[in-house]
């Protein structure tokens, strides 16, 4: 593998990301702090992935320790914008699903780089 652009996890999440931009756009004024929290962690996926790549292993190891930790920081977003009404529970059900597929990416990822 050449590049990081190649991982699925990596282009998963990264296409991801604009969706939570959208979706995190229709939270009221007062759920600003979290659909920034929200924001920031999903962008943080992708970009460790990418900083890490190339790196030595357990510095990549490393990397997709905090990807997937970032991962499950968005999930948990998403049940309390779902839980405070800004979202629909169908459309947390959806992304939920999602990143659950990319933190399963990273998980084996992460086991299965040498």
């Amino acid at each position: 593998m050449k590049d990081f652009h190649e991982l699925d996890c990596y282009k998963n999440s990264k296409k991801l990301y604009p969706v939570i931009v959208k979706v995190a756009k229709i939270y009221p004024r007062e759920g600003y702090q979290l659909g920034d929290q929200t924001r920031r962690a999903a962008n943080s996926i992708h970009a460790c992935i990418a900083e890490g790549f190339g790196r030595s292993v357990a510095e990549f190891k490393n990397y997709l320790t905090r990807a997937l930790g970032s991962n499950n920081e968005v999930i948990s977003h998403i049940e309390d914008a779902e839980a405070v009404g800004y979202i629909k529970p169908e459309t947390a059900k959806a992304l939920i699903e999602k990143y659950t597929i990319v933190g399963k990416q990273v998980y084996r990822l992460r086991e299965k780089w040498h």
